[in-house]
């Protein structure tokens, strides 16, 4: 059996004891049943209460702000929004990672991705010529052997299902290698092959159990239909049901009787039709999942969990609009700030959980699989990086610790490769490409706009130490250097394009703000802060220097200098009425006499105002 500690002895308690915190089913017996049995009288009328039930909720790409309960005024989810009214819900929960397969791998195992090194979406992204670094080599499936949430259920008697994405290996690694009983609609793909039936792709393969549907059967509608008949089917025994649902991942489809009830949002809002309608979809068919318990009666017996995979997708990503927008939250999917990682997380248990209530306390998708076998009474030997967070459902506070993500690798939405810690109110995002460092004070600063790193001097060396003194025990995978890296290549016409998002980032507050909302070198509010853009030139020459600039009202006056090599490049930065107005403007000419990588800086000798400017890219053409 393999170890994903990469040990033979297995470390750290075990899930449950017989302490306060973590009592067995046993303890909740009751008191003539403990007494004959601790006599060795026969009880053969009186049997244990029947252990609880766990449905896991999880949607797909759902951002933290994208629901009623979490203060969306465009998306209508109902049903969820009166689900967190008979649970909890946490305001500070968080993914395992900001892209799909590892926080699904922590979800089974209670384990983070690095340790099990699955660090990325599966297969992942391949190295590109553009990207500096080269991923480390990741597994492509859940490690066999790994002890899984349904297989320790499973050993304690309950019947296991999953229906819906499982995206974490193929044949020998499908679910039902990994202690499922049941697996409808779950492969190695991470996206599915149609969101209305036929449920197959251009060559016939079908996603697994929904080869029969009828045409334009809805795939959110489908799952749940299957969900159903697993309760039903099993509504005697106790049963774990994972429904990991594919909605709202792209593409983008929805039935179109719901698109049609929503307006497009203005720009930097919430507001994709589409998107909203696959949510809408969602609501609906958790409100028949809860409905069903109800019916059956099983609902006082029944934990539900409904959480996401990521942060809500926030860049185009090849489509005409972004589907969410995840402010007040910065970025999304693909990144390590807040709105990639943190999730909505809405818990109810039966006779432990106070209806209505919400908590601050900080969980991670690490600690799922601890906390339910807990709260279901189940004892295992396997050893997990989570905890039970039980203590905070029964509404008090969780032991402080630190949460960990590492992402070594380049996100289809523009991230880099780096790592975090949180700790508290604190949280370090460490960038891998260079080593620069950012920290937020999340009390302070949700939206992360305020960089700390010179500010609080002990926990910058502090964070930074307990991230790398983490990285090295679990054995995580970094990034190295990319042979074939050609930075900004010389186009056929001569000319070398420079766009903000390959800009390299020196110093505190300046930073790349992509796509949909910005696209641009923004918040250049030190002068200290500068930027760098590396290219490659194949036709050496002479080049004239052209930047597109924008500049909010009244704030122009700001003096630029544009460095490569030995010569230098400047000019006053033009107001333009807004810092998202761009004007291209020729600035001067330089000549490249070697053929090769170069670097291009750009510095602001003045800062006039509040801010430099916004510098959406520079372009050297040939003369």
């Amino acid at each position: 059996m393999l170890n994903p500690f990469g040990s033979s002895r297995r470390r750290g308690p075990p899930l449950s004891t017989n302490s306060a915190r973590n009592r067995t089913t046993l303890n909740a017996w009751p008191a003539f049943f403990v007494a004959s049995f601790m006599l060795g009288i026969p009880v053969n009328a009186a049997e244990p209460p029947r252990r609880p039930n766990v449905v896991l909720v999880v949607a797909d790409d759902l951002g933290w702000a994208d629901l009623g309960c979490y203060g969306s005024k465009y998306h209508r989810t109902p049903h969820l929004d009166r689900f967190a009214a008979s649970g909890m819900r946490f305001t500070d929960a968080y993914a395992a990672c900001p892209v799909c397969s590892p926080t699904r791998a922590a979800l089974m195992t209670g384990l983070y991705p690095a340790r099990l090194n699955l660090t990325d979406w599966l297969p992942g992204r391949p190295d590109r010529p553009d990207q500096m670094s080269r991923r480390p080599d990741i597994s492509q499936r859940l490690p066999a052997g790994t002890p899984t949430l349904p297989g320790e259920l499973k050993k304690a008697g309950y019947v296991t299902g999953l229906i819906g994405k499982w995206h974490l290996g193929g044949a020998g690694s499908a679910p039902i290698d990994h202690g499922f009983d049941v697996n409808i609609a779950g492969d190695h793909t991470g996206t599915c092959l149609s969101y209305f039936a036929p449920f197959k792709d251009r060559n016939g393969r079908f996603m697994p159990g929904l080869e029969n549907a009828p045409d334009g059967q809805y795939l959110t509608d489908r799952l749940t239909d299957e969900a159903l008949k697993f309760i039903e089917a099993n509504k005697a025994k106790p049963f774990f049901l994972y429904l990991p649902h594919y909605a709202p991942h792209t593409p983008m489809r929805a039935k179109p009787e719901t698109i049609a009830k929503y307006k497009a949002g203005k720009h930097g809002e919430q507001g994709h039709p589409v998107y909203a309608a696959m949510l809408e979809s969602l609501d609906e068919n958790v409100g028949r999942l809860l409905k069903k318990l109800d019916d059956l009666k099983l609902a006082d017996n029944t934990i539900v969990i409904f959480t996401s995979d990521n942060g809500g997708l926030a860049t185009l990503e090849g489509m005409p609009a972004a589907p969410t927008f995840n402010g007040p939250l910065r970025e999304g999917k693909g990144y390590l700030y807040e709105g990639g990682i943190r999730v909505p997380l809405i818990v109810r248990i039966p006779g432990m959980t106070k209806a209505g209530t919400t908590t601050g306390e900080i969980v991670c998708s690490i600690d799922v699989m601890p906390t339910i076998l807990e709260a279901c009474g189940v004892k295992s030997d396997a050893r997990v990086d989570g905890v039970s967070i039980v203590p905070a459902l029964k509404g008090g506070e969780l032991e402080g610790r630190s949460l960990y993500w590492h992402y070594p690798h380049y996100a289809n939405q523009g991230g880099r490769p780096g790592g975090a810690v949180r700790i508290g109110k604190l949280k370090l995002i460490e960038h891998y490409e260079d080593g620069r460092r950012e920290l937020f004070d999340l009390k302070e600063d949700p939206r992360e706009s305020r960089n700390l790193i010179n500010e609080l001097v002990a926990p910058a060396k502090t964070l930074p130490s307990l991230l790398d003194a983490w990285r090295k025990k679990l054995g995580a995978r970094m990034p190295t250097p990319n042979p074939n890296y050609l930075p900004n290549p010389q186009a056929a016409d001569g000319s070398i394009t420079l766009p903000a998002r390959t800009a390299r980032i020196h110093g505190v507050q300046l930073r790349f703000e992509p796509l949909p909302h910005k696209n641009t070198l923004g918040f250049w509010v030190r002068a200290e802060d500068w930027a760098s853009f590396e290219f490659t030139v194949s036709k050496p020459g002479k080049f004239a220097v052209e930047v597109l600039q924008g500049c909010g009202q009244g704030q122009g006056g700001s003096d630029v200098v544009l460095i490569v090599g030995e010569q230098q490049v400047t000019f006053t930065v033009e107001d333009t009425g807004h810092f998202q107005n761009f004007k291209s403007r020729l600035v001067g000419e330089v000549t490249i006499a070697q053929l090769g990588r170069h670097t291009l800086e750009v510095r602001a000798t003045k800062k006039a105002k509040a801010a430099v400017m916004d510098l959406r890219e520079v372009k050297l053409t040939a003369r």
